[in-house]
Parts: structure tokens; sequence; C-alpha cells
């Protein structure tokens, strides 16, 4: 399976997204997929890093302009965070992205 790349946004860049990051990066090991690369930055600077990294999907804690990401899938992850509906946000994204492979 090849490498994908996750784009992960909190308002800071700092906190919540490096959390969502690393159980994101986690659960989706488990689901078979290994090799994920995930970028963290702040809400306000997703659709330039978006339109630099071309990522395969987005993951976000804060509200982010997803009309202006052409097209990219995002997916709300707080779940990542509280821990309440992890294991099935984790389930769409890893079917998500092995639509991709």
């Amino acid at each position: 399976m090849r490498k994908f790349t996750i784009l992960s946004a909190c308002g800071t860049g700092v906190a919540t997204s490096t959390v969502a990051a690393n159980k994101c990066k986690t659960l989706l090991k488990e689901r078979g997929i290994p090799q994920v690369d995930i970028i963290e930055c702040k809400a306000t600077e997703i659709v330039a890093k978006a339109d630099i990294i071309h990522p395969d999907c987005i993951i976000h804690t804060a509200e982010i302009p997803v009309q202006k990401l052409k097209g990219i899938k995002t997916f709300r992850a707080l779940q990542f965070i509280t821990g309440i509906g992890a294991e099935q946000l984790a389930d769409e994204i890893a079917e998500y992205l092995k639509t991709l492979a």
C-alpha cells in the first residue's frame, strides 16, 4: 500500500492537531494503513498548506473553510481528542484512504 499524506489542523497548530494526528496514525496502523505522514498546521493555514502539499485528506478540530479546499475530503476529528467515536472515525478514514490506494 502506498504512503498517504494527511493534514491535521487546529486553532493554533500545536495542541489538539498533535493529539489528533497521533491518535489517527495509531488507529490507521491498526487498520492496515501503516504508512501515513501527518502534517500539522493552524486552521488559518489550511488552504495554503493544502495547495502546496496536496494531502489525501484533512482532519481538523477547528472550523476550516471546506468550500475553499478544492474537493479534498475532510473529517472533523474531535473524536480523536475525546476518545468518544474515535474507532468509528478511524474506520471511516481508513475506508476512504483504501479507495485511493
